[in-house]
């Protein structure tokens, strides 16, 4: 059932189909997209990053929770999510536990658009607006790098050390934008967040490819049409750019002929189709 690419540095693995399900995993950065499937197989992720409350991306945070007690993680799940449904969130897991006579119990940490948490390492996650019916969030895994600053740069190690433990600032502090995943949103999330266009691997959702839904139409339910990435073709210019969340009006096999028709052939060269293999998809 398991869909993995790679892009660039990072595995994406897991399932994503519009109005489905989508839960993706990136392991190398320990944070797990969304959960419409219980998948097994993903839950030793640390985090989990909810980007809205639909049940395609966050109903089944239960049995997920589930599948963890089984395999023996115990230990509660840090689950990110806009703040809006925090306590809805909440309310669904007291009601199953109450049905599965076993507490479904999560860190549960509430996110506004340019709130940060701490990853593992020098990673971070921020959330971003994206714009969706119901509260939503895009999210970012940003590296924060010390560098030193070119006037010191001609300074020995140890009058380094000194200066630094003495508290002068000869460091500037970077940031590179390592991943970002935006999904349920209006194209306009590609126009307002900087993220989207400095992150080394995109992320987005492109729910419907050609005239079977109309760009109106797409817009009308908040999700990107291809149409609106052909327009906007010299902003994407991300070195790995995974295309998700394609609608089940189009079987996996017809994905990529279609996007490779449509889409600018420097843009189509980095793109990555999340679908699987063959001609169906999974379940």
């Amino acid at each position: 059932m398991l869909t993995t690419h790679r892009a660039g540095p990072y595995t994406v693995r897991g399932v994503s189909v519009g109005g489905v399900y989508t839960s993706l995993q990136v392991p190398e950065l320990d944070v797990l997209f969304d959960v419409g499937a219980p998948l097994r197989t993903l839950t030793g992720a640390g985090t989990l990053a909810l980007s809205h409350g639909h049940a395609d991306h966050a109903g089944s945070l239960a049995a997920f929770l589930g599948i963890r007690a089984l395999h023996g993680q115990h230990k509660p799940l840090r689950v990110v999510m806009p703040a809006e449904i925090v306590d809805d969130v909440r309310g669904a897991l007291t009601a199953m536990s109450a049905l599965q006579r076993w507490p479904l119990e999560i860190e549960a940490i509430g996110m506004q658009p340019g709130d940060e948490i701490a990853l593992k390492g020098d990673l971070r996650l921020r959330a971003f607006k994206t714009y969706h019916p119901v509260p939503s969030l895009g999210y970012a895994v940003v590296r924060r790098v010390s560098k030193l600053k070119p006037e010191f740069a001609h300074l020995p190690g140890a009058e380094i050390g000194a200066r630094r433990k003495a508290g002068e600032p000869l460091f500037d502090e970077l940031t590179h934008v390592e991943l970002v995943y935006a999904t349920d949103t209006l194209v306009q999330v590609l126009d307002r967040e900087p993220a989207l266009a400095e992150a080394r691997v995109l992320i987005l959702e492109c729910t419907f490819l050609d005239d079977r839904k109309s760009r109106d139409a797409a817009r009308a339910g908040c999700h990107i049409h291809l149409d609106e990435l052909i327009d906007r073709a010299e902003l994407i210019t991300n070195p790995h750019v995974v295309l998700m969340h394609f609608s089940q009006l189009y079987r996996p096999d017809e994905i990529r002929p279609i996007l490779a028709q449509r889409l600018p052939p420097d843009l189509m060269a980095r793109v990555i189709p999340f679908v699987p293999d063959g001609k169906y998809w999974p379940g």
